[in-house]
């Protein structure tokens, strides 16, 4: 399996509490804590995967 085929495989994820938390953070500009959600990390995910490129190939 390549980055390029792993966006097709599905994992099920299962939580015991629907909004459980993460349990992690960042700081903002202004030095607030903003807890990271699983919208965040999707969110970062589906824009990496846009950026893929195919690896110039081997010869």
């Amino acid at each position: 399996m390549s980055l390029q085929n792993s966006s097709v495989d599905k994992i099920q994820v299962i939580r015991t509490q629907p909004d459980q938390s993460l349990g992690c953070s960042i700081i903002d500009a202004d030095g607030r804590e903003v807890p990271i959600t699983e919208e965040m990390i999707q969110c970062a995910c589906r824009e990496l995967e846009q950026r893929l490129v195919q690896p110039a190939e081997q010869k």
